[in-house]
């Protein structure tokens, strides 16, 4: 019994796979010669029906049979003896005696016994149960020649020895799916072989199907209880779902020792797993964070447990969006092929509940509420004798039914309602940066400026990427009158959302109140408009002579550059407001031109207060914004 292992795929050679033919004792008198085994087979051009019906019924040792082998096609010719020499009275599968010279008419082509041909002649062994179609079947049956098949015979199955060997020649060839077939099929011939489960495993471990993987070892296991390879298997696939104990069982099952790689792998896993756990005993997030990465790399890469240990590490550190997309690349595993018999316990839950029990705490400091209370229910149905499972369910159901009642408050303008409301929600979940926010909307309203940028803030700090708590302080940096800390909110928020108007226009209003509360002189600017189109002299040294900075494109119509370049300039127009973008066609106004001496398009050139102070001649895109950014406010 031989299997795939972990270096190398062996294969026994033997002789399954070649035909064998027995010498048929057809008992004296008989009127057909025997058939026997040689580069030249003689026999009558007719025979008994018996004979054959012998010849076709497999026995216990496969004598007789022919299982398709991966050798190249073979035939064996065989020379019929002259007709002439038949004695008359031959007797047929039908029960007719046939005279001597009836079959004088008969073709008297050589007869072929033939595997892999089609053009098959008397006494042919054929493929599949039809006589003479030339069809492949999966086993060979013995056609009488001049005489109809048996119109059910019976099929020869193929060798599973074999379809093992064509799955490991495939596996060591990368082609998990292929191998995977032919396990597939050599266990549906042989399902107690514990060989083939194990190989099966080994393909399911190269499609990442690492539970299925598990159960085939069990089951390999469970035929073949001393099987050393599938308890070594099954021991390294428990490494990498992290499942430390479970793997020293099998890895050093009944005393055999492992490979000292996979040894060294357990115990670097086991030791960053304890490293984790203390951590998160002493709240050490950042090492709890650092010890989960470990273990991953150390070969636990597959454990959904210690990916949610990260995802909680960042959570407790304010990284909400890493946290959310550590979880959202977990390894997933179908729960239908969950193993029950592995289930494992981290940080004294169950860890199926843990995973669930990290993701509500994430799902509500994103507002995801009613898939927390959904995500929280089913971690204590898992685990419902956790106390950290029964308590975050409680905290959630009741943290939910203050935001609800605060929200409904709010709608009704009984602002100081809602924020005694929204407090009473923070009681349940402290660092909850939705909640701030809405209380910060409730001072805002209620005209307490300074309550509502503390609550701004507290927001921010759990949550730094949080728009709307950035969006809300930034209004209330106006409202304080304090505009360098609005444009600063304010450009951030520009950057995140580009081509939103509203942003842009509220930057455009605190920069110009940024500039005024500087003694800057501040005149002829207005927010935003279109790309004007300059004509002459005159126009354009007016336009570039405003306080603020102008952008000039200087283009012809027939340049594919000026063509590519002039909608780009739309877009910044519309980013970037507190800036006047103008376009000259120097075809049509060649007096500019010369005076600014443009030759080459397309040409931009920045100016304030009439004054150049940057050129860039067929600059990209990125470069162009950047000079514009530089002067924006």
């Amino acid at each position: 019994m031989s299997d795939i292992g972990f270096n190398k795929l062996t294969h026994d050679g033997d002789n399954t796979n070649k035909p064998d033919f027995r010498e048929l004792n057809l008992g004296p008198g008989s009127p057909i010669s025997p058939l026997r085994v040689g580069p030249t087979i003689s026999t009558s051009s007719s025979s008994s029906g018996s004979v054959f019906d012998r010849l076709r019924r497999p026995t216990n040792t496969h004598s007789g049979e022919l299982t398709v082998d991966s050798s190249p096609a073979f035939s064996v010719s065989v020379t019929s003896p002259a007709i002439n020499v038949l004695p008359s009275g031959n007797i047929c599968p039908s029960g007719r005696v046939l005279k001597t010279g009836m079959m004088a008419n008969r073709s008297s082509k050589p007869d072929v016994l033939s595997l892999r041909q089609h053009n098959y002649g008397h006494g042919s062994i054929m493929r599949g149960s039809s006589g003479g179609n030339g069809g492949g079947g999966k086993g060979e049956t013995l056609t009488p020649a001049g005489l109809n098949p048996n119109p059910n015979p019976k099929r020869v199955l193929p060798d599973p020895e074999e379809l093992k060997r064509l799955g490991n020649d495939e596996y060591k060839r990368g082609h998990f799916v292929e191998a995977l077939s032919y396990y597939d099929r050599a266990i549906a011939l042989s399902p107690a072989n514990a060989a083939y489960h194990c190989n099966r495993a080994a393909a399911l471990m190269g499609l990442k199907r690492l539970t299925e993987a598990v159960k085939e070892c069990d089951e390999a296991i469970k035929l073949d209880s001393g099987y050393v390879r599938a308890h070594h298997r099954l021991g390294s696939l428990l490494i990498s779902l992290g499942q430390v104990e479970n793997a020293r069982k099998h890895l050093y099952f009944n005393e055999y020792q492992p490979d000292p790689n996979e040894a060294q792998k357990l115990q670097l896993v086991e030791k960053h797993l304890n490293a984790c756990t203390y951590s998160r005993r002493v709240r050490d997030w950042g090492g709890m964070l650092r010890e989960a990465e470990a273990a991953i790399s150390s070969g636990a890469d597959a454990c959904p447990q210690l990916f949610a240990c990260k995802a909680e590490a960042l959570l407790k550190l304010h990284r909400l969006d890493d946290a959310d997309s550590v979880l959202s690349s977990m390894p997933k595993f179908d729960s239908s092929t969950s193993l029950s018999c592995y289930q494992v316990k981290i940080f004294g839950m169950q860890s199926e509940a843990y995973v669930l029990f990290t993701r509500a705490q994430i799902d509500m400091s994103l507002g995801r509420f009613e898939s927390a209370v959904a995500t929280i229910e089913k971690s204590g149905q898992i685990d419902p004798r956790n106390v950290e499972v029964a308590v975050l369910l409680q905290n959630i159901r009741s943290f939910c039914r203050s935001r609800a009642r605060g929200n409904d408050l709010f709608k009704s303008e009984r602002f100081t309602e809602a924020c005694s409301a929204y407090g009473e929600g923070l009681k349940f979940d402290p660092p909850n940066s939705i909640l701030y926010c809405n209380r910060a909307a409730c001072w805002f309203k209620l005209g307490q400026f300074e309550r509502s940028l503390d609550d701004c803030n507290q927001a921010l700090n759990f949550h730094p990427n949080y728009t709307k708590a950035l969006l809300r302080r930034a209004a209330t940096y106006v409202k304080l009158e304090r505009w360098a800390e609005s444009v600063r909110d304010y450009e951030v928020l520009r950057r995140e959302l580009p081509d939103n108007n509203e942003i842009a226009e509220a930057l455009f209003h605190a920069q110009v109140a940024l500039k005024k509360s500087r003694g800057e002189e501040v005149y002829n600017l207005k927010f935003g408009g279109e790309v004007e189109v300059i004509n002459n002299l005159e126009q354009f040294k007016a336009a570039v002579a405003s306080t603020g900075a102008s952008v000039v494109l200087f283009i012809t119509t027939s340049d594919l550059q000026c063509k590519q370049i002039s909608p780009f300039l739309d877009t910044l127009c519309t980013r970037y407001p507190s800036i006047n973008f103008l376009k000259v066609d120097i075809e049509e106004s060649p007096a500019i031109a010369n005076a600014e001496n443009v030759r080459i398009v397309p040409t931009i050139k920045i100016y304030k207060k009439s004054n150049r102070m940057k050129e860039m001649v067929c600059p990209c895109r990125e470069v162009l914004e950047a000079s514009v950014r530089h002067y924006s406010f």
